[in-house]
């Protein structure tokens, strides 16, 4: 068998054990899955009356510092409410801060120039995390600001929402059925059909299971050329440490000899240098 014909054996055995809960197989599934999307949402929110107008996976948000972040689905119903879900199998991935800051992408997104503050949507971050990052042992956690007033605590309303789900919830309810599919790899094991349709079509249908393989064959190529250019940017700056400890060149000459790297980065690095010394 040759290299690449064992390359493809493994991504199909690899597709085979994938599951919601890995986000890069849930944000396909979920890409234009309106009624997939609704139903998450109207389980975790308890609410029946969300009607999904916009549906985009894998979205790059950016502050005005250039500060990004990749919601793995970005979704807007029909009241303009957004909701931002993300899946994360690190605890790691499900921190505070790092709520709260997809959280200030999605209202700086939805607020226009020139637009009231007033009028702002509500916003809705969902991590659904494959353990339970809180330890509280229950399916859902509600985040909310509170107004301290004396000895009471008031919602403050500003409409943001942070919500944990804990993917390791089994209960005999909807959370718990959601869940054992968010963790099922058998489509005929899920209890929902707009969640098992995808997932079948991209583990069984032949041009479901071409399309997956084709997204996994990207992602390793992808994967390679950052690993080529960390490595190449390591040995770019390893150069110019070199030639800056030498002492025997400007910076602006050793930009010429090391192109990968600006006049800022070289300062930094000289500066780095320098403590060092």
């Amino acid at each position: 068998m040759s290299t690449t014909a064992q390359i493809h054996q493994q991504d199909l055995e690899r597709l085979k054990s994938l599951r919601y809960i890995d986000d890069d197989f849930m944000t396909v599934c979920l890409a234009d899955n309106y009624e997939g999307v609704e139903l998450i949402l109207r389980i975790v929110l308890g609410r029946e009356d969300i009607t999904i107008k916009s549906v985009r996976t894998q979205e790059l948000l950016k502050n005005l510092q250039g500060r990004s972040a990749i919601l793995d689905v970005h979704a807007v119903d029909s009241t303009k409410k957004e909701f931002d879900v993300e899946i994360q199998r690190s605890d790691a991935g499900a921190g505070a801060k790092r709520a709260r800051h997809n959280s200030s992408l999605l209202d700086a997104h939805i607020l226009k120039p020139g637009d009231d503050t007033e009028d702002i949507p509500d916003s809705y971050v969902i991590f659904i995390t494959e353990n339970d990052v809180m330890k509280g042992n229950q399916p859902i956690y509600s985040v909310e600001r509170y107004v301290t007033i004396g000895e009471n605590k008031v919602l403050f309303g500003d409409g943001s929402h942070i919500l944990y789900v804990n993917g390791k919830y089994r209960g005999n309810d909807e959370i718990g059925k959601l869940m054992h599919d968010f963790s099922c790899t058998d489509p005929d094991d899920m209890n929902y059909k707009a969640l098992a349709e995808k997932a079948r079509y991209y583990k069984q249908d032949e041009k479901g299971v071409a399309t997956m393989c084709k997204i996994m064959e990207d992602m390793r190529n992808e994967a390679a050329r950052e690993a080529a250019q960390k490595a190449e940017l390591k040995s770019a700056r390893e150069t110019a440490e070199r030639l800056i400890k030498k002492g025997k060149m400007t910076l602006e000459e050793i930009a010429e000899c090391v192109p990968l790297l600006s006049l800022e980065e070289l300062r930094e690095i000289e500066m780095k240098v320098m403590q060092l010394a």
